[in-house]
């Protein structure tokens, strides 16, 4: 159990590289322009030499744009998929007999419920992701301004999880957590 998911700490520091270096290019550009800065002088050349690129020169730099931009396209998509994908859960001894299906959805409302009631927990969101030969949870917890991390943390690992892994019969359930914080704070007693 983490207390953040580090391909979204990874994403996030990436978003503010990129976003400071396109600001940093942006300010220079318009400084430059403006005539604030005098790198560059107005009427020179872009580029040393009158003469025209070799013929595949475009074709290459057009090629290379498109990768780039389907690339970062898959990127960007990437970033609006947030939650795994979650299963139906079969459960057959004799498939003679019948079976019985459980929604994963369905299955993780009770955790829910009770990691609600928590102290200090504002919301909870999970996903029980996978088949039940291979489960994992994902939980993002909403935690109010003056709540205890820590102790949340604690009692989802030592209550929440092992009553949800009992509940589904299941001897191991891996799980993220993300902690965020909400803008309300708790009930306060004078």
């Amino acid at each position: 159990m983490t207390s953040l998911n580090r391909p979204a700490r990874l994403n996030r520091i990436l978003l503010a590289l990129l976003g400071l270096v396109l600001l940093t290019a942006g300010g220079f550009v318009v400084a430059t322009h403006f005539g604030r800065l005098d790198v560059l002088v107005s009427d020179s050349a872009l580029v040393p030499g009158v003469g025209t690129p070799p013929t595949w020169a475009p074709y290459v730099a057009a090629a290379v744009a498109v990768i780039l931009g389907l690339l970062l396209l898959r990127w960007l998509l990437a970033q609006l998929v947030r939650k795994p994908k979650s299963h139906t859960w079969r459960f057959e001894s004799d498939p003679d007999t019948g079976r019985t299906e459980l929604a994963a959805s369905t299955a993780i409302l009770p955790f829910l419920a009770e990691v609600s009631t928590y102290p200090g927990v504002h919301a909870a969101h999970a996903t029980l992701a996978g088949t039940r030969e291979n489960p994992a949870v994902a939980l993002v917890v909403s935690v109010e301004q003056d709540g205890d991390v820590a102790a949340i943390r604690d009692r989802i690992g030592e209550e929440g999880l092992p009553r949800l892994r009992q509940a589904l019969d299941l001897d191991a359930l891996p799980s993220t957590v993300e902690f965020r914080f909400s803008t309300k704070a708790g009930t306060r007693i004078s």
